[in-house]
C-alpha cells in the first residue's frame, strides 16, 4: 500500500478543520496590526539558501532538500521562508515602494531531521517581517505580536527569552572572544562544534548534543561585549517590553541556529520548553542578498507545534462549524433549492441528499452539531413552512418558508 513519506502528515477532519481555523485566526489577528500576506515559491535556487540560511548552518549544511530541474538548475524545497522573503523584497523593488514593509506568511517548509513529537520533514511556518525600520519599538512589536497571538489563543505558561547578538563591530569581538575560548578547549566537544569552530564559532553554541557541557555553560556571553550603541537598543527594547507588560527573561546562551541574526534575538517557549517561536532582527540580509542597506527584524512559528499544545490542552475541541442542517425527509429538490438559498444568505448549511429514515438523519444531526435543525417533510412543502429545532435548547418552532433568512439572520 503507498503511505505518505516519513515525517509528513494528512490534514483532514478534525485535524484538517483545526489547521483551517488557526490559519484563519492568523490571518483575522494580522489584520489588527496592518500586515500584508506575501506568497513565495515552494522551491527557490540553492544558492538563495547558501548566502542567507548560512553554509555552515546544519539546515544548509544537512537538512535541505536538494535536486536539479531537467535545465540543470540547483534547487531546493526551502528549509525557512526569510531568505525567499528577501529576495522577494529585493527582486520586486519593494524598498522602493514603502519605508517600511510589513508582511506576513503561512507557508509550507521542508528540513530532512529525525521526525519526532512536533518535529517533521515538512512542516508549516507562520511569521512575519518587517523591513524599513530600526527601531526598537519594532523589535518590541514583533516580539508582543508573537506573544500575544500564543497568548489570545489560551496558551498559558509562556517564556519570552531574549538576548542580544549586538551590531557588527559587537560580533566581531564576541566571535574573537570565543576563538581564544574554545581554543584548548574545542576537543571537549563534539565533530560537529569541532568544525564550526573553524567555520562558525558563534554556532557552537547552539549545539544539542554539547548544550549540558561546562565548557559551553562557561562560554563567553554575548551581552559582555556589546557597545554602546548596541547596549543601549539592547536596553530600550527591554524597556518597552516591560512598559506593554510581555514578560521576558534575559538569555545568555540564546543565538538562534541562523547566520543572519544581528541585535535582538528571541523565543518563546511552552511548559514543557519546547521552542514554538523564534527570531530577530537581521539588518546585514538585504544587502548580503544583492539588495540596498535595509534593516529589518522578524520571526517564525511552527504551525504543527501550536496545534500540539492546543489539543494537549483539550483547546481544539471542534465547536458548532454548522450553522443550519436540513433533514431531508420528503423532496431532494427542495431540499437543494433551501440549502442554496440558505448558504447564499451566508450561513454555514448542510443536507444529505439522500432522502433517510428519521433515525439515520439524526445520526447526523449528532455528527454535524449544527446550531438549528431545519425538517423539511411533505407537510412543510405542501404548507409552505419549515419547522426549525434549536439544537441548544431543543425547542421546535414553525416559521413561514419565505421568512426563513429573516428569522436566522435575527438568531445569529
Amino acid at each position: 500500500m503507498l503511505q505518505k513519506p516519513k515525517g509528513t502528515q494528512d490534514f483532514y477532519g478534525e485535524s484538517g478543520y483545526n489547521y483551517l481555523n488557526l490559519t484563519k485566526y492568523i490571518e483575522n489577528f494580522m489584520e489588527l496590526y496592518n500586515y500584508e500576506y506575501i506568497k513565495t515559491p515552494m522551491f527557490e535556487s540553492s544558492e538563495l539558501f547558501k548566502r542567507g540560511v548560512g553554509e555552515s548552518t546544519d539546515i544548509v549544511n544537512k537538512e535541505t532538500y536538494d535536486f536539479k530541474d531537467k535545465g540543470e538548475r540547483n534547487l531546493t524545497l526551502k528549509p525557512e521562508e526569510t531568505a525567499s522573503v528577501v529576495r522577494a523584497f529585493i527582486e520586486n523593488k519593494i524598498y522602493a515602494e514603502n519605508e517600511v514593509s510589513k508582511f506576513f506568511y503561512i507557508t509550507p517548509c521542508f528540513r530532512y531531521e529525525r521526525p519526532q513529537s512536533g518535529r517533521f520533514r515538512e512542516f508549516n511556518q507562520y511569521g512575519v517581517e518587517v523591513f524599513g525600520s530600526d527601531s526598537p519599538y519594532m523589535d518590541a512589536e514583533v516580539i508582543l505580536i508573537a506573544y500575544k497571538l500564543l497568548n489570545n489563543l489560551g496558551i498559558k505558561n509562556l517564556k519570552v527569552k531574549i538576548n542580544s547578538l549586538g551590531n557588527e563591530e559587537s560580533r566581531k569581538k564576541y566571535r574573537e572572544a570565543l576563538v581564544e575560548y574554545f581554543k584548548d578547549k574545542i576537543d571537549s566537544l563534539c565533530e560537529t562544534c569541532q568544525e564550526r569552530y573553524k567555520t562558525n564559532p558563534l554556532r557552537i553554541l547552539d549545539c544539542k548534543v554539547d548544550q549540558n557541557n561546562e565548557v559551553l555553560k562557561n562560554a563567553p556571553k554575548t551581552i559582555f561585549y556589546l557597545d554602546e550603541e548596541s547596549n543601549k537598543f539592547f536596553e530600550d527594547v527591554k524597556n518597552i517590553l516591560s512598559f506593554n507588560e510581555i514578560p521576558f527573561e534575559i538569555d545568555t546562551n540564546l543565538v538562534r541556529g541562523l547566520d543572519y541574526y544581528t541585535h535582538t534575538v528571541f523565543e518563546i517557549v511552552s511548559d514543557d520548553s519546547l521552542a514554538i517561536c523564534g527570531g530577530g532582527r537581521y539588518n546585514n540580509l538585504v544587502k548580503e542578498l544583492g539588495g540596498p542597506v535595509v534593516p529589518a527584524v522578524g520571526f517564525a512559528c511552527g504551525i504543527e507545534r501550536i496545534l500540539k499544545i492546543l489539543k494537549d490542552m483539550d483547546k481544539d475541541k471542534k465547536g458548532n462549524k454548522i450553522d443550519i442542517y436540513i433533514m431531508n425527509l420528503f423532496d431532494t429538490n427542495e431540499t437543494f433549492n433551501l440549502l442554496n438559498s440558505l448558504r447564499d444568505s451566508g450561513f454555514i448549511t448542510e443536507t444529505d441528499f439522500k432522502v433517510k429514515s428519521m433515525k439515520s438523519l439524526w445520526k447526523q444531526v449528532e455528527k454535524y452539531n449544527p446550531n438549528y435543525v431545519v425538517m423539511l417533510g411533505e407537510d412543510e412543502i405542501k404548507g409552505g413552512y419549515l419547522t426549525v429545532k434549536d439544537n441548544l435548547t431543543k425547542e421546535s418552532i414553525q416559521i413561514e418558508r419565505e421568512n426563513a433568512e429573516e428569522y436566522f439572520d435575527m438568531n445569529f
